[in-house]
């Protein structure tokens, strides 16, 4: 445990000391409080098919995630502490198949490492609807997104308001300083993907407004200090069809550019997905754009929130377009609750290649998923994922995943 984390759990017990004074800052505290022990078991195995790479990277591992959650104490005041504790264990890596961000890599053997842990603390305020947290984060937002799609849960740490305090609307602001990968158990400076430069500043905020029930509005702002400024638009509208059926449409716009010094920088990306829901099946067409000279910029090892960023390519190199095609179905209506499929389509092309002439890419995505829906094992979830990525530019993959994941409620 670093010396910063253990000044941290310092002031969580000192904190949580200091609230046993009253029994009623107590009830609200602690009797409120939730806990959570998530198991989560990953198998990853990518196969790399183009000539001259490296066969594979494969590995088996076993990560816990200890969540707990207090109340606040009472008053027009309240505040409150979170805990998220994760460890990450070796089952299986072989000589050469490291580098699957399960697990952080060990420089001396150029493996990965037996095991990790890292510990993120939260400490929160809230008065009415408005909530104020400062230390480890985990949220999705337009403009900054953690990524969730490996052993354990990437973080960042920095401060993060919302409010609710208007009706029908939600505003979102921050400011983030650091960022600790999936695999990591350091927190790092952050850099934009495919453009480069650092930045320990990340500063953000928006809103969303509930105009109808069917129809939401939002709009935000990103900036990584001296390296790029980022403005995001958004509209989700559901149209009911008659019984069981609807039609979302999903349109995205943002617009990116060079933050202080940073060499010149220019991107617009344009997505729409339309999904038709019809009883237990959704058909979805989606369409993506960049424009400018350079690729979409968003945080390295973030999630960009694109229409087409699927499980492995985001399709947002300069210039480039993409076309998605997707089917999803519940079993629910077969009589089977828990078991759902999704499989999905994406080509792209009109890439601009470094060797010259146009690059092009496709990828397609499988997922099959069941979680138990009742008896002793309630909440026990599998899933796999398969993905094949195809390119003349890049890497051709064939990509499977497999993960066994049961969350106990602790209290």
């Amino acid at each position: 445990m670093t010396h910063n984390n253990q000044k941290y759990v310092c002031a969580l017990l000192v904190g949580g000391a200091t609230l046993t004074c009253g029994l009623t800052a107590q009830a609200d505290f602690f009797g409120d409080s939730k806990g959570e022990l998530e198991a989560r078991n990953f198998y990853f195995n990518r196969d790399f098919r183009q000539t001259g790479a490296r066969d594979k990277a494969e590995e088996w591992a076993q990560g816990f995630l200890l969540r707990l959650q207090s109340g606040y104490t009472p008053g027009t005041v309240g505040f409150g502490l979170d805990a998220l504790g994760m460890v990450g264990l070796k089952l299986d890596s072989g000589d050469g198949t490291s580098g699957t961000g399960l697990l952080p890599a060990d420089l001396s053997s150029g493996g990965s490492q037996e095991d990790y842990a890292k510990l993120g603390l939260t400490a929160k305020m809230k008065v009415s609807k408005t909530e104020l947290k400062v230390g480890s984060l985990f949220f999705k937002d337009p403009v900054i997104n953690s990524n969730d799609t490996r052993l354990l849960p990437q973080t960042f740490r920095g401060g993060l308001l919302t409010s609710k305090d208007l009706n029908n609307f939600t505003f979102t602001g921050g400011h983030i300083d650091r960022i600790k990968a999936n695999s990591s158990t350091d927190f790092t400076e952050m850099s934009a993907n495919r453009i480069g430069g650092t930045s320990n500043d990340f500063n953000f905020g928006g809103g969303e407004y509930q105009v109808t029930p069917q129809l939401a509005l939002s709009a935000h702002y990103g900036q990584l200090e001296n390296v790029y400024q980022q403005y995001y638009g958004g509209l989700v509208h559901v149209l009911p069809l008659g019984v069981g059926q609807s039609l979302k449409s999903d349109l995205r716009y943002a617009s990116s550019r060079e933050d202080g010094n940073f060499r010149d920088l220019d991107n617009k990306a344009l997505g729409s997905m339309f999904t038709y829901k019809v009883g237990a099946q959704a058909f979805g067409l989606g369409y993506q754009r960049m424009t400018g000279s350079d690729p979409f910029p968003y945080i390295t090892g973030s999630d960009p929130y694109l229409v087409n960023f699927i499980q492995i390519g985001d399709f947002a190199n300069a210039k480039e377009r993409s076309w998605q095609a997707r089917y999803d179905y519940d079993f629910a209506a077969l009589g089977l609750p828990g078991l759902t499929f999704m499989t999905r389509y994406v080509s792209g092309d009109n890439v601009e290649r470094a060797a010259g002439g146009e690059g092009k890419e496709w990828e397609r995505n499988m997922d099959i998923g069941y979680v138990i829906q009742s008896g002793a094992l309630k909440n026990l979830g599998v899933k796999w994922r398969n993905a094949t990525v195809r390119s003349n530019f890049g890497n051709d993959l064939d990509e499977n995943r497999l993960i066994v994941s049961y969350t106990l409620p602790l209290w």
